[in-house]
């Protein structure tokens, strides 16, 4: 259960937790009622044992038994209040208050419960859960149960369950030795151990998935009590589903996905009804699945059946369970499931400023895996960003970039947040994470507001933690930059250096087909565009011939039924096909998709001529692809390649898809290509 969340209440008999008088009891009581049926305390009577043993023996027996449970933690003395039957308090002989351990903080006291209707001691369910759900620590539950004269078994282990929540709201971590240390805690401990053979079978594996959750030593009686007895209800038969699940995951936790009797949960559940599954129930056999994704083939025709049953409980889904069997999806490779994983994407839009970091994470890379994309989920996600940027997370930032980038979406809002975001927050990021930051304003071609800052503040980040990046992170973070015309000239020397392109190898034989376009455009953008640069230049051994290659492409190859339709209006309109060259490779690494030559009146030439060129004209037939998603924005690569074509002498000429689109007739498309190409001409002449 997520910490934070509602709390459960979780059904069964009873488990009682005695203590002496009518007046709120003390826990020392109830702890040594608890430990007088073991051996140390075999005598007649919990009074006898009371008055044959000191206080300070009742606490070292309970370590001594309690201690192998959790992580060994080192001894204090312990000071408690005793509640007399009439009513009485006890004290230590200074006057202290004995009712916390030495140097723990003392808790008001609950006054609420002093009023007659509002008394523990004639408090039902219902109450009990709704004042344990306003407790915000686990001394304040241990507090509140202490004060209870009894408590059953049910109720004993939501208490177990509501202090694992508050352990572990800032992530898995083991207990405080505060918490290990109070008697009424250990009290709960005693009990469950020596009544698991009577507990009911939904507060037996409760009190389990709560003791696994706080990390108690497997190897420990108390846990290897409660797997025994649950092992054996098991190979009986008749555990109700939400029983087995809970059990299920405990096992993983407490003994990996290998274990048998995880094979034994599975198969039981495939005997059960679906429609007997509650929404949680069918998430955590998600997550029961997700842990063993060795078996994934195995278990398919069930997951079949479950991504099918899935669909009818989408919309009770609550944020986190929702996260959760998304995460499933992707872990267990259930591309199939694309029904159930677009009706998840459409629920997911109104649950967006509800997800906590770590669910909003795995919403995204849900989206990223599937490669879906909704306008309606961006809308929100936009809306999300732009107000609480500052207070998400680093890996939910990068995460939220890495999704707009995959998806071409350029969301001005989200980058123009994210932005604003590295500014004030640059330390918080790995560098990993700042190039899943940086790398989506080169790809989407976008400069922020205020990029003047942004790129001041990652220059002298670089600069100062330049050791510190991965090469191949540093490299594409460069290379991003370049794109948008914010030229990494300071570093231009460095990644040149024979010292960093030996770093960039590794222990590879050679350098990936990636770095290696990388590195050529970055050189041809010094010389290019930075002509007043004078360090160290690329070896040609690490220059490439050309940068559209079909695994690491740093251009879009053309669209073919784009070009064939571009390529009918010049044959009409030139006379013949001699008169163009497609998927021209120039000197200068990119591939231009239709090039005409033109002599010094502006005659055209046949292709196959190199005498007497005086211009060269690059079409640049550009399809969706080349574009930002939904938008007229030519991507970074591309909006690269028309500037570099430019520089060099080409005289470039676009020819989008959305104006093709619109053209009606082979005649409309003849006068299009004629006013794009020769727009001073009223002819053409060859």
């Amino acid at each position: 259960m997520a910490a934070g969340r509602a709390f459960r209440q979780p059904l069964g008999g009873s488990l009682q937790i005695k203590k002496s008088g009518e007046s709120a009891g003390m826990a020392l009581i109830t702890l040594r009622r608890n430990l007088c049926h073991l051996s140390d305390f075999r005598i007649h009577g919990a009074l006898a044992a009371l008055k044959n043993h000191p206080v300070n023996h009742v606490h070292k027996i309970a370590e001594e038994r309690l201690s192998p449970w959790f992580c060994p933690l080192p001894s204090e003395p312990v000071r408690v209040r005793f509640h007399h039957a009439c009513g009485q308090k006890f004290h230590s002989e200074n006057g202290n208050d004995l009712l916390h351990p030495a140097g723990e903080p003392v808790l008001p006291p609950a006054h609420d419960w002093d009023r007659p209707e509002l008394n523990p001691s004639r408090v039902d369910e219902q109450t009990f859960y709704e004042r344990l759900n306003h407790l915000t620590s686990s001394e304040e539950v241990l507090s509140f149960v202490s004060t209870l004269q009894a408590l059953p078994d049910t109720l004993a282990a939501g208490a177990l369950q509501r202090i694992c929540d508050m352990e572990r709201k800032d992530g898995d971590q083991k207990l405080p030795k505060e918490i290990l240390k109070n008697s009424v805690f250990q009290a709960l401990c005693v009990q469950l151990e020596q009544e698991s053979s009577s507990l009911p079978d939904t507060v037996l594996v409760t009190a389990l998935q709560a003791l696994t959750l706080l990390h108690a030593d497997p190897q420990s009686s108390l846990l290897l009590n409660l797997v025994a007895e649950c092992q054996r209800r098991l190979q009986r038969g008749g555990l109700e589903v939400h029983s087995l699940c809970i059990l299920g995951e405990s096992l993983i936790k407490l003994q990996g996905p290998g274990c048998a009797t995880l094979e034994l949960i599975i198969c039981q559940l495939q005997g059960e009804k679906l429609e007997e599954f509650t929404p949680e129930d069918i998430v955590t056999l998600y997550r029961i699945l997700q842990a063993c994704t060795v078996k994934v083939d195995q278990h398919q025709a069930f997951l079949n059946r479950i991504n099918t049953f899935s669909l009818s409980v989408v919309y009770s889904l609550s944020p986190t369970l929702m996260s959760q069997m998304l995460s499933a999806l992707v872990v267990l490779d259930q591309t199939q499931a694309l029904p159930l994983f677009i009706k998840l994407g459409k629920s997911v839009v109104k649950h967006i400023p509800h997800f906590t970091n770590e669910e909003l994470r795995e919403v995204l890379e849900a989206f990223i895996y599937f490669g879906h994309n909704d306008r309606f989920f961006t809308k929100a996600l936009e809306q999300h960003v732009a107000s609480a940027c500052l207070t998400l997370g680093p890996d939910v930032v990068s995460k939220v970039m890495e999704y707009c980038s995959r998806k071409r979406i350029l969301s001005k809002p989200i980058l123009d947040a994210v932005a604003e975001t590295f500014i004030c927050q640059s330390e918080k990021f790995s560098p990993h994470q700042i190039s899943e930051l940086i790398e989506p304003f080169g790809k989407l071609n976008y400069l922020p507001p205020n990029a003047s800052t942004l790129f001041r503040k990652l220059e002298n980040m670089l600069l100062t933690h330049f050791h510190y990046f991965p090469p191949k992170t540093l490299l594409k973070i460069l290379h991003s930059c370049s794109l948008i015309e914010c030229h990494p000239v300071n570093f231009m020397a460095k990644i040149f250096s024979p010292h960093f392109l030996q770093k960039l190898q590794g222990e590879e034989l050679y350098l990936d087909r990636l770095s290696l376009a990388q590195l050529t455009q970055l050189f041809l953008t010094s010389v290019l565009e930075c002509p007043f640069y004078k360090g160290q230049k690329l070896l040609s051994k690490y220059q490439v011939r050309s940068f559209l290659t079909p695994c690491c492409s740093l251009e879009t190859p053309v669209d073919f039924q784009l070009f064939r339709s571009v390529k009918i209006g010049l044959i009409d309109l030139l006379g013949a096909r001699l008169y163009f060259a497609s998927k021209v490779l120039t000197p200068y690494c990119y591939t231009i998709d239709v090039e005409i030559k033109l002599d010094e009146e502006g005659l055209v030439l046949p292709s196959a001529v190199h005498e007497d060129v005086h211009k060269r004209v690059a079409l640049c037939i550009d399809d969706p692809k080349r574009f930002s998603l939904n938008s007229k924005h030519l991507l970074g690569k591309e909006a690269i390649k028309q500037r570099h074509l430019r520089l060099l002498g080409y005289q470039v000429v676009q020819i989008p898809y959305y104006e093709i689109e619109v053209l009606k007739s082979r005649g409309e498309l003849v006068e299009y290509l004629q006013r794009k190409l020769f727009p001073q001409s009223m002819g053409v002449c060859w």
